[in-house]
């Protein structure tokens, strides 16, 4: 009878840890998911901010050559104009001369914002990836804990604190907006 009192209490401990394990794991990474998902929020924003300018500026390269080609016609038309209609022809070159210069000026703006708009995106899609690999190394961890409890083995639960810590560390490392970027884990399809 006391082999099976010390059996029975060494299960107790190994469940108990394991569901410590499982308690923390978990809290951590509903708290990660939180953030993750703020984060999708911003980086879809951001997404949507950059077709917006990338479409803006494509527009506005349209409308330059097409003001130019307009000009260009205007003043081979003006070229042959009787001379009462020269100032009116001179008056649409000079507003087709102004939208040029305005389209000119407002281009690379809208180049430089929608570049800008990328680099966002790019910043915040490396701290997705520390949530995504700290949520698969968790996922992972759990299962292990929870496979630890049903063969009674401490090896299992010692792998599952490995991938648990490795999780935990690429949270952490989203939280503090460390660059450290688990690129073999992105590379894996």
């Amino acid at each position: 009878m006391e082999v099976e009192v010390n059996a029975e209490a060494k299960d107790k401990r190994l469940n108990q840890m394991v569901a410590i394990t499982v308690v923390f794991l978990s809290v951590f990474m509903g708290v990660c998911n939180i953030k993750d998902g703020n984060l999708v929020q911003a980086m879809q924003q951001a997404k949507s901010d950059s077709v917006d300018r990338w479409n803006e500026y494509q527009s506005t390269r349209i409308k330059l050559h097409i003001t130019e080609t307009a000009r260009d016609e205007m003043t081979v038309l003006a070229a042959s104009a009787a001379p009462q209609t020269r100032a009116s022809a001179d008056a649409a070159l000079k507003r087709l001369g102004d939208d040029i210069s305005k389209y000119e000026a407002s281009a690379p703006k809208l180049s430089g914002e929608a570049k800008a708009f990328d680099a966002k995106y790019d910043a915040l899609n490396i701290h997705d990836d520390q949530f995504d690999a700290s949520e698969a190394l968790i996922s992972t961890a759990i299962s292990m804990a929870a496979v630890a409890a049903l063969a009674e083995n401490m090896m299992l639960l010692l792998g599952a604190w490995v991938f648990g810590a490795a999780g935990v560390f690429m949270g952490v490392c989203g939280f503090a907006g460390w660059g450290f970027h688990p690129d073999f884990l992105s590379l894996l399809s």
